[in-house]
């Protein structure tokens, strides 16, 4: 009896051989192959994977449309599509996935695309990720999902559920390949990379930043928006119903591609469908909490800037009108009389140490010139004082900073000491004189009150987004409103603004 209960239970773990029904349910809904590539992952339970797989599919099927005179889209079932037939509508050719990282977006386009190929061997797509590295893995889990050789009854492969469809032979590499039958069916690239020669069907576009900083790189984000205006769309084809383009990206903020998208003169002709990761902060309801449990949504909200967060997890792309700065001032070239003689009339340095251990230590170097400071070098970086300290002692030698202000506050006093002795004893110069003061006026009170200033009267390098992304990110994003991860950058920029402001004499 005891062994018969074994065996029972066993029984009960394995995953039963779908019958031939089940493959043909398979091939005309998109959720139903997926649920039998991997019923692990793609569970009733988790909707919101059934929703992302009901609009792919509808988005193939061209039954995401749009009546007039109504101005939403939404998706009609079979029996809507035959009672539209003698109605005017339109049909919606281009589809926008905002969902949360880690929640099987990518995962559900690349099933998307093995059960596509079933259905309609003769298309062809192009799938543009973040660099050519995930391109590759991209493409080729597509292609390995066709290609798989069933070793397990209990195990559905794709030839279970569309037997006749095959990679041709010799045509399968990583990133370029065809299916039998076809002069060109997949490939797989690099955001920016060369797709000359080749059209697609469908266009996918997925997650093209990599992480926040070039998130709010804004010679980053034009590239790839030029990019994908001038290369990307070129390659979709307009022949019959037309191409189809799906964008698929976590969102950072307002002007990522997502955002240019939906701001362009035609952003009215994309679907979105959007999750946030918590449905309901308040009663711990998550999207899926499978995926994503409650207890770890708020541990990671807790480490990550609210910008960044808010942008990621819930959708909400960080919007101008929230930051402190509004914009910044560049320059070019410094200024010079008609002999180009600097006209700088002092080099100066402020210095916020790092109070605790995840803080940053900001040192800016500037230039002064009637009444305004020119941004030349900064330091932004959360090492430890035995890295810092030499390295903003060379930075004061290179620039020959004439007067470094370092805030005492909290070890910033035996800071200076030590970059004072680096400067005479290692790098044998008094060229700067180091002064130390104690910082005890409220945070954010002083850097609002200096936010007009730093505005209006401080200037950046123009490429300052290249040479200090993290400080300049920072400072893009900076709210003021005491929810900000890390205030080290605005407080820096905020004690430029109140040294140059509380003195009319410079010293020489």
């Amino acid at each position: 009896m005891e062994t018969q209960t074994i065996a029972s239970q066993y029984r009960n773990r394995i995953r039963q051989e779908p019958t031939e029904d089940r493959y043909a349910a398979a091939r005309g809904n998109l959720w139903e192959y997926e649920k039998l590539m991997n019923p692990k992952f793609f569970k009733d339970s988790r909707w919101h994977l059934k929703e992302i797989a009901d609009t792919l599919q509808a988005l193939v099927e061209r039954r995401i449309i749009r009546i007039p005179p109504e101005k939403e889209w939404h998706i009609a079932d079979q029996e809507e599509m035959e009672q539209l037939q003698m109605m005017e509508y339109e049909v919606c050719k281009n589809l926008i996935l905002d969902i949360p990282p880690r929640h099987g977006k990518s995962y559900s386009l690349s099933q998307f695309e093995d059960w596509v190929f079933g259905v309609d061997p003769s298309t062809s797509i192009i799938t543009v990720t973040y660099n050519e590295i995930l391109a590759g893995r991209f493409s080729a889990t597509v292609r390995d999902g066709i290609e798989a050789t069933k070793i397990d009854d209990r195990f559905t492969v794709f030839s279970d559920v569309f037997p006749n469809i095959r990679v041709k032979q010799g045509d399968g590499s990583k990133q370029l390949w065809s299916l039998e039958g076809s002069h060109f069916s997949y490939l797989g690239t690099g955001f920016g990379g060369t797709i000359t020669g080749i059209g697609c069907k469908i266009g996918v576009i997925d997650d093209p930043i990599k992480n926040d900083t070039e998130a709010f790189n804004q010679r980053i984000k034009d590239e790839q928006y030029k990019w994908y205006t001038d290369t990307f769309l070129s390659r979709i084809e307009d022949e019959g119903d037309g191409g189809i383009q799906i964008v698929n990206m976590t969102r950072w903020s307002t002007d990522d591609l997502v955002g240019r998208i939906l701001a362009a003169e035609d952003g009215d002709e994309w679907y979105v469908l959007s999750y946030p990761a918590c449905l309901d902060e308040a009663a711990g309801k998550m999207l899926c909490p499978e995926l994503l449990s409650y207890k770890t949504y708020l541990k990671r909200k807790a480490k990550t800037s609210p910008t960044i967060f808010e942008a990621n997890y819930n959708q909400r792309p960080f919007d101008v009108k929230g930051k402190l700065y509004k914009s910044f001032r560049t320059y070019d070239t410094l200024p010079v009389d008609t002999h180009d003689n600097s006209l700088l009339e002092m080099i100066k340095a402020y210095c916020d140490t790092a109070d605790e251990g995840d803080d940053y230590l900001c040192n800016i170097i500037y230039g002064v010139y009637e009444m305004e400071a020119y941004v030349l070098d900064v330091i932004y970086t959360q090492k430890g004082m035995e890295e810092t300290e030499p390295m903003v002692a060379q930075a004061y030698d290179m620039f020959r900073v004439d007067l470094a202000d370092i805030e005492s506050n909290n070890g910033g006093r035996g800071f200076a000491r030590n970059v004072e002795r680096i400067l005479q004893k290692d790098l044998h110069t008094n060229h700067t004189v180091i002064e130390w003061f104690h910082q005890s006026a409220n945070k954010i009170a002083r850097i609002k009150s200096k936010s007009a200033w730093v505005q209006q009267h401080m200037l950046f390098p123009e490429d300052w987004a290249d040479r200090w992304p993290e400080f300049y990110m920072t400072m893009n994003t900076f709210l003021g409103n005491g929810k900000d991860t890390h205030d080290d950058a605005a407080d820096a920029v905020t004690g430029v603004a109140e040294k140059i402001e509380e003195s009319d004499d410079w010293l020489f």
